[in-house]
């Protein structure tokens, strides 16, 4: 992989962990919550996207359980 290439994905990665920081702390400080309540309810929203994400790819990436892949054309 070229160095560029390699640099402009890593700047990418962290511009968006910035931007979602940024982000996760202006929702917090605009809601009545108190910052470790917000954090909590970040963190348990996080971990359900995380989960989400975790069967949404095993039921796309298991090829066992593909009822199509079986079929030829």
């Amino acid at each position: 992989m070229p160095l560029d290439k390699l640099v402009l994905i890593i700047v990418s990665v962290v511009a968006a962990a910035a931007a979602t920081v940024w982000l996760a702390t202006a929702l917090i400080a605009s809601t009545q919550f108190a910052p470790v309540a917000g954090l909590a309810v970040l963190s348990v929203v996080a971990l359900c996207a995380y989960v989400a994400w975790r069967v949404i790819s095993e039921r796309i990436n298991n090829k066992d359980d593909d009822h199509y892949d079986r079929f030829e054309n």
